[in-house]
């Protein structure tokens, strides 16, 4: 026997899927916009702006920015690298630290919790951070001025250990009555029922690691190979220079695209990255509910 679906509730479905389809195109119409617009014409897209469709089709914004084929490719090499081991050594660090944090058995947790969570509401500011990290830590000219900042953020923690509210502290017990170590107790119980919070906190890093090129710009300048963003930077800040100095010369300024050439250079530096959000969007998705508590 066949049960009849109400009309009310079919309607109601059509609708929710028609909107959020809706939704789904206005939210990627952005990014194909950018795409065209990065192998448009920058005179016409001056002239008429940027549409869904390439206008006046041209590679000229990809030839500026990838005319030093040996420096971009060492901008993106310098980039995965910072992001592969940040992330990996990041993740650790952060699973490690709000695994301490959640522990019952911790005396001193809320204490030290405090001084992340108060890291959060004042910071010292940019003039001792460049103090301490070039006279000090004698990181200038030195990747690891980009890579150690980002290691560890008190936000991350702290989303590592509400995360860590949902793992029974049952399972730590277990470990210790089967004389286990704390160390192996985390790695081999603890670490692998973290997948959804590490792929989420992963994600963060990674982006934070891929996206970063202030920090660059102070501690890395006399580099040759720079991380991609700060790469893409000086080129598309180089090209709107010229482009101002020149400013009476039609010609030159019709070869010396600005517009175009930040839409390609987004291109250049954000198509990587989204590669990546495929694979751990199952667990991302998971994650998106840190912090819950089983019942």
């Amino acid at each position: 026997m066949k049960v009849r679906k109400d009309p009310v509730s079919y309607g109601v479905t059509i609708f929710a899927v028609v909107f959020v389809s809706i939704f789904a195109l206005l939210c990627l119409l952005p990014f194909v916009m950018m795409i065209s617009a990065s192998f448009s014409d920058e005179n016409i897209v001056m002239t008429s702006g940027i549409g869904i469709l390439p206008k006046g089709l041209s590679m000229e914004a990809y030839k500026i920015a990838l005319k030093s084929p040996k420096f971009i490719l060492g901008a993106y090499g310098v980039t995965i690298a910072l992001t592969a081991s940040g992330t990996s050594i990041g993740l650790f660090l952060i699973a490690m630290t709000g695994y301490a944090l959640y522990r019952p058995d911790f005396f001193i947790r809320n204490k030290i919790a405090f001084f992340f969570y108060f890291t959060t509401l004042f910071s010292a500011g940019l003039a001792p951070s460049y103090i301490w990290m070039t006279r000090y830590l004698n990181l200038k000219n030195n990747y690891l001025a980009v890579l150690l900042p980002l290691l560890m953020s008190p936000w991350l923690i702290i989303l590592m250990r509400n995360f860590m509210k949902s793992v029974p502290f049952e399972i730590t017990e277990s470990g210790k009555i089967d004389g286990a170590g704390d160390f192996t107790i985390f790695i081999r119980l603890i670490f692998p029922m973290m997948k959804p919070a590490l792929a989420t906190i992963g994600l963060f890093l990674a982006l934070s690691y891929w996206n970063e090129w202030y920090n660059s710009m102070l501690y890395l300048p006399n580099l040759d190979y720079k991380p991609l963003q700060y790469y893409l930077y000086k080129i598309v800040n180089e090209a709107a220079a010229l482009r101002q100095s020149l400013a009476g010369s039609v010609v030159i300024i019709g070869a010396l695209p600005t517009t175009t050439l930040k839409m390609a250079t987004a291109m250049l530096a954000t198509g990587p990255i989204i590669l990546l959000y495929p694979f751990v969007q199952k667990y991302f998705i998971s994650g998106i509910t840190i912090g819950a508590v089983k019942g």
